[in-house]
């Protein structure tokens, strides 16, 4: 049985398993304190790939935009994005970001997928 992947899914885990590999590194990097000038470039990585993914969930039903699996993501690209700014707190937000990551991506399928649309 031969098993046909299309491209938009064989993106989402080719960029999947890069977010996932370099924020690994992000955060061991920083947990052993590792030098800002090796971190920093792995940390903008970190925010491009998760950006990336970010378009692949939400292409082509826009509609995902207004989901909760979406509003965890775009927390944690913000999260990713504040650590140049607060230095000090990079690990505690690096552990945010991890936990947020880890439950947004194992919250039940009607959670996930839940619109603040239906809020109304």
């Amino acid at each position: 049985m031969a098993v046909v992947v299309s491209a938009l899914r064989g993106s989402n885990i080719a960029v999947r398993t890069a977010h996932i590999g370099i924020t690994g590194v992000l955060l061991g990097g920083h947990f052993f304190g590792i030098a800002a000038s090796r971190l920093l470039p792995i940390l903008y990585v970190a925010i491009l790939t998760g950006a990336a993914l970010a378009a692949i969930e939400i292409y082509p039903d826009w509609r995902g935009l207004f989901e909760l699996r979406t509003l965890v993501l775009g927390a944690k690209l913000l999260l990713l994005c504040s650590i140049p700014f607060l230095w000090d707190h990079r690990v505690a937000i690096l552990a945010v970001v991890l936990v947020l990551a880890s439950a947004g991506s194992h919250m039940p399928r009607r959670l996930r997928h839940f619109s603040i649309r239906n809020l109304r």
